[in-house]
């Protein structure tokens, strides 16, 4: 395994190759859930094809230095990780490589960042388009994985590619999860005790909403507050960023549920903010 920690140093491990370079962008901290998006992109590589991970943590998506700074950092486990992963090729810039001090050009996106996230999280969206674009640029991969947990990024990043025109295949993994159901995130280390244990009624609280959608239910606000009453439940009610129901393509905000929606949410529970989602599939 190559490592890279400048543009040059990158450009110099990039071979020529007419197999499939696989890219998997992370901001470090990694574990199961990044293990798998890995492992995704060594499928798809296939056996002489190159998967490439970088590890940076992007300081213009950060609409709160404090979250920046809380973010943590474990870049030795996860070099080791990449190894036995065999993973071919990290790059891991510092922010002076890859962004310069005087630098004035974002890219900003309209639509898809209006609601769930983007709507709490100014330009946070618009830091993750441009850090994507640039590593693009950088790795020129003929495909990328990004995880479903965050399903208003990887909608993003699908119209990035799209409205661009940028040569990359983009392919969405399953999230993973604790036996409990939550979410795997790097966040979940900041959890306290108490905190940990009420936060898998997140996942709780987006299965009995599907359960009744299941059941033939089509009202999104029918939906919405099976899924609010049951966290609502917890002893210690956490704070409730969001709790939406969208279309899974457009991420615009629905009534009914007509076709494939996605039920999403942002939870705080403390200072620490968990973000979950689950598709809806109507019946008959």
């Amino acid at each position: 395994m190559k490592r890279a920690c400048t543009i040059e140093e990158l450009h110099d491990s990039l071979p020529l190759t007419e197999h499939k370079a696989v890219l998997v962008p992370t901001m470090g901290a990694l574990h199961e859930g990044h293990f798998s998006l890995i492992r995704k992109a060594r499928e798809i590589a296939g056996p002489h094809g190159r998967v490439a991970v970088s590890i940076f943590v992007n300081p213009i998506q950060f609409d709160r230095e404090s979250d920046l700074a809380s973010y943590p950092c474990t870049l030795d486990k996860d070099l080791e990780a990449c190894q036995k992963l065999g993973v071919d090729i990290v790059f891991t810039p510092e922010v002076e490589s890859v962004y310069h001090p005087d630098r004035s050009i974002t890219i900003h996106e309209t639509s898809l960042s209006k609601l769930l996230c983007g709507a709490t999280r100014e330009g946070h969206f618009d830091g993750v388009c441009t850090v994507v674009a640039k590593l693009f640029n950088l790795f020129r991969p003929t495909d990328a994985v990004f995880g479903k947990k965050d399903y208003q990024q990887l909608a993003i990043i699908h119209r990035l590619v799209r409205d661009l025109n940028i040569p990359v295949t983009i392919h969405g993994a399953e999230t993973v999860r604790e036996e409990d159901g939550l979410a795997l995130s790097s966040r979940n280390v900041r959890l306290t005790q108490l905190n940990r244990e009420q936060a898998p009624i997140i996942r709780e609280a987006l299965v009995a909403a599907r359960n009744a959608v299941d059941a033939g239910e089509k009202s999104a606000d029918v939906v919405k507050s099976i899924a609010l009453n049951t966290i609502n439940a917890v002893s210690t009610i956490p704070r409730i960023d969001y709790l939406e129901c969208v279309d899974a393509e457009t991420l615009e905000a629905v009534e009914s549920i007509d076709k494939l929606t996605l039920l999403a949410t942002a939870v705080f529970f403390g200072d620490v903010r968990l973000i979950d989602n689950i598709e809806l599939e109507p019946q008959g």
